[in-house]
């Protein structure tokens, strides 16, 4: 196969995973992304404050290492200095390090990224994808974003993948990032399951961390679908609230508080791998179209990596039978 110039619209794991089989390939590769860095839901969020610099890993808080092809590559990653274990999350928990940005920032580091590129629309024509914001056409197009990103784009090319998109609807998550003057009266580390909280971890306590006592509080679905419009700042009391009852105690002082609303947070999983269409060579990955972890993601992106170029090898796994319980959003 003649190497092939590909977009992917999106820089998040399943984009980047992509990108890193393609060019193995030795296909030509450009990643478009909104955001101003990589990360998607692996993004980090910093905050200066009176008592220092606060990180806060306010999307997805580890990933899970099951896959023997993923296991491979975290092991690149734990040899890099970007990952580590996380036992309090679970036996087979990681995260990236000093946060959990390190890990797509270091996959993004290999390829041609433009950030703050925000693509509106898509363009066939003849035979070749045009893309608004780079001059010349691509031969292939990948689309690595959540469902409903992804169905407006695929619209007025695809209605059978447009209409696979539109079934996954993702749940939201309301995240609070908050720093306080002293430690936390709470033994442990993490939280899980208590009233309108579905996680709280001491992000400060997470492996290579530094900075003061900062904690990542995470809602529940429901309770975020009640409140999905609130403004951030009406947002922030009513967590620190039910923080403050999950834990049975008084809470130190604030020091600096700040939320988050990810609208599409968890993806239910259609068991598909990934989407291809290879009349109009156009594909789609995410961990919505496998399970809702980060390990999902990377398989999609393996998987559509391998539909687009049939030679390359890439991860062949049992990803199917893997246990979809999420990573923590």
């Amino acid at each position: 196969m003649m190497p092939k110039r590909v977009a992917i619209i999106g820089a998040g794991m399943a984009g980047l995973s992509c990108a890193d089989a393609l060019s193995a390939a030795g296909h030509e590769v450009v990643l478009f992304d909104k955001g101003r860095g990589p990360g998607g839901r692996m993004s980090t969020r910093r905050i200066e404050t009176a008592l220092g610099a606060a990180a806060f890993d306010h999307g997805a808080q580890y990933f899970t290492v099951r896959d023997p092809g993923f296991v491979e590559k975290v092991a690149v990653w734990s040899s890099l200095g970007v990952t580590r274990r996380w036992p309090e999350a679970g036996v087979d928990a990681w995260v990236g390090t000093p946060a959990m940005s390190a890990v797509v920032r270091e996959m993004a580091s290999g390829h041609r990224v433009r950030f703050a590129s925000h693509i509106y629309a898509i363009h066939r024509r003849p035979g070749l994808w045009w893309l608004d914001q780079d001059p010349l056409p691509f031969d292939d197009l990948v689309l690595a974003v959540p469902a409903e990103q992804a169905v407006p784009l695929l619209a007025m090319h695809d209605l059978q993948m447009a209409s696979v998109a539109g079934q996954a609807r993702s749940l939201p998550c309301w995240t609070a990032m908050i720093v306080f003057d002293q430690r936390v009266d709470f033994e442990a580390n993490v939280l899980r399951n208590q009233g309108p909280i579905c996680w709280a971890a001491r992000n400060s306590a997470k492996p290579g961390r530094s900075g003061p006592e900062s904690w990542v509080v995470q809602a529940h679905a429901a309770w975020s679908e009640q409140n999905l419009e609130e403004k951030a700042e009406d947002v922030v009391g009513p967590m620190l609230d039910a923080f403050r009852d999950a834990i049975g105690k008084a809470l130190p002082e604030v020091a600096a508080a700040s939320a988050h609303r990810w609208r599409f947070a968890l993806s239910a999983g259609l068991s598909m791998g990934a989407l291809w269409n290879p009349a109009l060579q156009l594909g789609v990955c995410g961990d919505w179209l496998l399970g809702p972890r980060v390990e999902c993601a990377w398989l999609s992106g393996q998987r559509l990596a391998a539909m687009i170029s049939p030679q390359q090898a890439s991860a062949e796994s049992s990803a199917t039978n893997l246990m979809l319980q999420a990573d923590q959003v």
